[in-house]
């Protein structure tokens, strides 16, 4: 069976950053980089890999750095072409979509995951899409929402990535009750947004990374607050298990939570050793740290 191309990304990004403050004060928090790209741009540059065309961001006050992150810059690409910088200047213009192909919607108050992805419903339109946080930066040799598509591809309905933590972080999730489980991919029989640890059905949780079926918007529309006084995503889809198929993956790599101060200092540390202009002397340096705090 054929299921519909999946299109269009929606990234919800209105969120105030509070846990990097005073650096996201005046600036997006999806601004904050690893090594030399935005958190933004490493989510937008894995949806392109993956054959995503469009992307829809989600944004609130003091996002607009991220709408001009994603466009061109006449003034700067105009010095770097006059003082030959040609490296610079391609790398300049290569992250820079299509026109017409990135589209941003306002989320005018901070009411939840669930209100913020249903903001985008009619930039979205009929038709299945993904959702990305960017704080969830995840290292693969395939995008890790490839693997998710081509999943999607085999089964359709809802796939979301999924991974075991420590049963006593459970309560920062999404949980699933899980069915059919091959030890890769999960069978969603249930959903649970952040459960106290004893309540949990499993320890399989949701990262930030979801195929989802337009009809998540109407459920979306009169959904209740719930954990946290806000409209969980979780919620929703959990309304849609066996209506539709629902799997969960556990996909191949590596993520950084970069929604914490020590994820995002993990993934610096891992892009910058890997990283061929500044890898080894960063491994130096670190490895002489480690050695003067013992």
């Amino acid at each position: 069976m054929t299921h519909p191309r999946v299109r269009k990304a929606v990234f919800p990004i209105a969120g105030l950053g509070t846990r990097f403050l005073p650096a996201t004060k005046a600036m997006a928090k999806e601004m904050l980089t690893v090594l030399d790209r935005p958190l933004i741009q490493h989510a937008v540059d894995e949806a392109a890999a993956a054959g995503i065309e469009q992307f829809i961001f989600v944004t609130g006050r003091g996002k607009q750095a991220i709408d001009d992150h994603f466009d061109l810059a006449f003034e700067l690409e105009r010095t770097l072409e006059a003082r030959g910088k040609t490296a610079e200047l391609g790398r300049s213009r290569s992250m820079v979509p299509a026109p017409g192909n990135i589209m941003t919607v306002r989320q005018q108050q901070p009411q939840g995951l669930g209100h913020a992805v249903w903001c985008a419903r009619h930039a979205v339109g009929n038709e299945p899409f993904v959702v990305f946080l960017p704080d969830d930066l995840v290292v693969s040799r395939t995008p890790c929402i490839g693997q998710l598509l081509e999943l999607y591809r085999e089964t359709g309905g809802n796939v979301v990535a999924v991974q075991e933590v420590p049963r006593e972080h459970t309560n920062r999730y999404g949980v699933l009750a899980v069915g059919a489980d091959d030890g890769r991919i999960a069978e969603v029989t249930g959903l649970v947004e952040k459960p106290d640890p004893r309540d949990a059905p499993s320890t399989l949780t949701i990262i930030g990374r979801y195929v989802l079926r337009p009809e998540i918007f109407p459920l979306l529309a009169d959904q209740k607050p719930a954990v946290g006084n806000e409209i969980q995503l979780t919620d929703a889809m959990a309304r849609m298990i066996g209506a539709m198929p629902f799997h969960g993956l556990r996909f191949e790599g590596r993520r950084f939570d970069c929604g914490t101060k020590l994820g995002f200092l993990q993934a610096n540390l891992a892009y910058g050793i890997d990283d061929p202009d500044v890898g080894r002397e960063l491994v130096a340096f670190a490895r002489h740290e480690l050695q003067r705090k013992d």
